[in-house]
């Protein structure tokens, strides 16, 4: 019977010594081991979708723009170092140069108020809980619905990176200047297809472009890739020798609605980007195109799928994970 007490008491001391190492763990590793799940919160956190759906839906009805923003950052976020929300954080002392300052996204990149204050408002009823990287992906989805009347269910369950660096956006976001071959290799190296590829330029039917990103069709000679009477527009907008870098639609027929019209667009050679024109350049790409443009809803599904999926680049489930306090920094 000794025996027993003294098995029974060593188990015990073990349990409490381990509990006491699981607190001393920074928080990632002690609590945050998570799987990606479609409604990973609804038994943490229930109105967790709720609250940014409201936020994001506040922002974008009286600014359109930062509903494009949204989408855009998510893309420029799982891109680098995959869906972590690194792309979110300030630069400081010790990081001066975060990804949020690289050139692919300063200062085009917008819709930063928009996860902030989603972030404020789930930290007052779930303190801790929701990753400022399921934010960003659900502010994403939630801006395709309200934009385009995109709805879909998307998995959670990401935590949130620590590193960040200007030079890795530069190396892994695919300019406005890539061809084919440059843009179906950036986005293989993200495990995407060339038809996903595709599907994801769709999202140029929203948001805006700084003349700086496609001035180099337009002088000193309107691109033949382009549209003449479309790239003399662009002129007036976008002169040049100038201090001030524009911005313009990109998609001057419907700027607000992501639809297909960026693929008729592409089309009659009325896109801004050389990347939107390299679509043309290959035989499939170019039937997916004059496809899209016919199929609307065929758009819309795959859309769904290859933001779901791009949603799962890279993400971080563990170590070194975290549920940042704030998105700008790391705890």
């Amino acid at each position: 019977m000794a025996s027993v007490y003294l098995k029974i008491s060593i188990l015990i001391t073990c349990l409490i010594f381990a509990t006491a190492f699981q607190l001393l763990l920074p928080v990632s590793e002690a609590y945050y081991s998570r799987s990606l799940k479609v409604g990973y919160y609804r038994s943490k956190c229930r109105t967790a979708e709720s609250i940014v759906k409201s936020t994001v839906r506040s922002y974008v009805k009286r600014n359109p723009g930062l509903g494009a923003g949204l989408i855009r950052m998510h893309f420029h976020d799982c891109f680098v170092r995959g869906c972590d929300a690194s792309v979110l954080l300030d630069p400081t002392q010790a990081n001066p140069q975060p990804e949020k300052l690289a050139i692919p996204n300063f200062p085009s990149l917008r819709g930063f108020e928009v996860i902030d204050a989603a972030k404020a408002k789930l930290e007052k009823k779930c303190k801790g809980v929701v990753s400022c990287a399921d934010i960003l992906a659900l502010a994403a989805r939630d801006a395709s619905y309200i934009l385009g009347n995109i709805s879909y269910k998307i998995p959670t369950g990401r935590l949130d990176g620590r590193v960040s660096n200007s030079t890795e956006a530069l190396l892994n976001l695919p300019p406005p200047f890539f061809n084919l071959t440059q843009l179906v290799a950036s986005f293989a190296r993200k495990g995407l297809s060339a038809a996903e590829m595709v599907t994801l330029s769709g999202a140029h039917s929203i948001g805006r472009s700084h003349c700086s990103s496609f001035t180099s069709r337009l002088y000193p000679t309107i691109d033949p890739t382009m549209n003449q009477t479309f790239g003399a527009s662009l002129r007036k907008r976008c002169p040049q020798n100038t201090t001030n870098d524009g911005v313009v639609p990109q998609d001057f027929v419907t700027p607000d609605k992501l639809d297909v019209q960026y693929y008729k667009n592409v089309e009659s050679l009325t896109a801004l980007f050389f990347s939107d024109w390299a679509l043309l350049t290959s035989g499939e790409t170019n039937k997916q195109v004059e496809t899209y443009t016919k199929e609307p809803e065929k758009f819309k599904q795959d859309f769904i799928n290859a933001m779901v999926k791009m949603g799962s680049i890279e993400v971080l489930t563990g170590s070194p994970g975290e549920v940042r306090g704030t998105c700008r920094f790391v705890n």
